[in-house]
């Protein structure tokens, strides 16, 4: 049988890459001003890292292998040292120094990062719609 929608595969992996990508930043701007998490400590900014799928079966003319997708790798904390904040009333506060450790996430930064991963899945959307759009009319083309 013909398969006539062939990169739907590798669109519906990166739109679910995508997806999870979008969830991490909508918690890392959730969790902006979370100065105390289950562990104690302040939220810790995450982020996706992506790896590309490979299919051994299919080569090009050097034998290297064609990537077939994109899939979630992990996801990571953030190393960055958190922001200090003098507010000394704060429940959270150092009772020495009176500085309030939050989260290091900007909130521009992320808000990038969504649209980016916004463009990213309606592209890939488009793709699907297309591929849709071709596949009826080879369908149709059956019918005269």
């Amino acid at each position: 049988m013909i398969n006539v929608l062939t990169g739907i595969t590798n669109t519906s992996s990166a739109l679910e890459a995508e997806r999870v990508r979008m969830e991490v930043i909508s918690q890392n701007i959730a969790n902006a001003n979370t100065t105390r998490g289950v562990d104690g400590l302040p939220y810790k900014r995450q982020q996706v890292v992506f790896e590309t799928l490979l299919n051994q079966k299919f080569t090009d003319a050097s034998g290297a292998a064609n990537p077939t997708g994109i899939q979630v790798a992990r996801i990571e904390k953030d190393q960055r040292p958190p922001r200090m904040v003098f507010e000394p009333g704060h429940r959270d506060a150092d009772p020495t120094t009176g500085m309030v450790a939050y989260p290091d996430i900007n909130i521009h930064e992320e808000m990038a990062d969504l649209i980016t991963a916004q463009r990213a899945f309606e592209a890939n959307l488009a793709v699907v719609r297309n591929a849709k759009a071709m596949a009826m009319q080879t369908l149709s083309i059956g019918k005269r």
